[in-house]
């Protein structure tokens, strides 16, 4: 049998019980430092052409199948899942996009922006899931660049997104976005993120409800670092939330003519949005520094009930040791007490009635 005993001292360190990796993963961000994207394995990649009469969708194996709708003369929402630097480049070349903006879709840990050019609008956030096995907020980055007409979406997952109902509603005529401007359909998509994070929140506000019942019955050890873990996973919404809400006020403040003035109400929708997100996040902050300061206060409440107890059990057998000290000592001389024969019971008595007594007196002044 090959045991490995470093694979259980590592517990003995009370470090371990805090795992710093996810620290590493939420902080450690250099803009500086060129990443390293995987190609994907697996890309798809779906087409929504459509008009308030027709619609027609269509999955593509190939990018340069993609590149006609843009003179196709009716909206189309290009949803791309999977990215990979050639088809990235594809695609925003033949729409005429800025280099520095293929960078940002191909980057990792960007921050959400907006960005605008005069036959362009770049969006760049994070849909965010939340992982019911390790407790934590996952994220995936997403691009959508708005051009005349037309809405191309890049995804880095091809197995997940939130877009499911998005696409349900497209399907069904007559609907306003249907009928309207392609900006319509990067407000929903902008919508649809935006009202997905609240369902990310919900999951770990449950998270913290469980946590808290924890730390109010004192009975896990582990407490502390079910705080801290959640602390991290807020500071994970916190990056998310605040630059989306600048990214909306962008779209609010621009004149770009790809925005049309009748949805600008649905661009305030999803800031109003934003902003409650953002305060409820500052909530949930609140809470866990009060758990962590509860948690502390109990674990000073028990030592000092520890403390206590241990202080009263010293005084009550000082007495007996001070007796016992007495009666100890390597000398007789004048001291005839020493050889009666009632002296070791009388000596024992004094031992037993004296703590009985300073018991007596601790308990009447409510020290206990």
């Amino acid at each position: 049998m090959n045991l490995r005993p470093d694979k259980y001292l590592k517990f003995l360190n009370p470090v371990n019980l805090f795992p710093a990796k996810r620290t590493k993963q939420i902080l450690s961000v250099n803009p500086t430092i060129l990443p390293k994207r995987t190609e994907a394995q697996q890309v798809n990649i779906t087409v929504f052409d459509y008009n308030a009469e027709t619609i027609d969708i269509k999955s593509h194996a190939e990018i340069s199948e993609c590149l006609q709708y843009k003179t196709s003369g009716r909206n189309s929402w290009i949803n791309i899942d999977g990215l990979r630097k050639s088809d990235v480049e594809n695609v925003c070349n033949h729409f005429e996009v800025h280099p520095l903006v293929i960078e940002d879709i191909l980057s990792i840990n960007q921050r959400p922006k907006m960005d605008e050019a005069e036959n362009y609008i770049f969006c760049l956030l994070n849909m965010l899931y939340f992982n019911e096995t390790t407790f934590s907020v996952e994220q995936e980055q997403i691009s959508i660049l708005l051009a005349k007409d037309i809405v191309i979406s890049f995804q880095e997952d091809a197995t997940r997104d939130v877009f499911n109902q998005l696409r349900e509603k497209l399907k069904i005529p007559g609907t306003k976005l249907r009928q309207r401007t392609a900006d319509l359909l990067c407000y929903a998509l902008l919508d649809t993120i935006v009202d997905h994070y609240f369902l990310v929140m919900e999951k770990l506000g449950e998270r913290i409800e469980v946590v808290e019942e924890e730390v109010a019955r004192g009975n896990n050890p582990r407490a502390l670092a079910h705080v801290t873990q959640l602390r991290k996973e807020l500071i994970v919404l916190k990056r998310n939330f605040s630059p989306v809400r600048e990214l909306v006020n962008g779209m609010l403040r621009s004149d770009s003519a790809l925005l049309d003035d009748r949805h600008q109400k649905y661009y305030k929708d999803v800031y109003d949005h934003i902003v409650q997100a953002i305060d409820l996040t500052e909530n949930y902050r609140d809470v866990m520094v009060s758990l962590q300061d509860l948690h502390l206060n109990n674990t000073n409440l028990k030592l000092n009930e520890v403390m206590k107890v241990m202080a009263i059990v010293t005084c009550l057998l000082a007495p007996a040791t001070v007796i016992g000290g007495i009666f100890g000592m390597n000398f007789d001389e004048n001291v005839n007490f020493f050889h009666q024969r009632w002296g070791f019971y009388t000596a024992v008595a004094f031992m037993l009635i004296v703590p009985l007594g300073m018991l007596y007196i601790f308990r009447k002044r409510g020290w206990f």
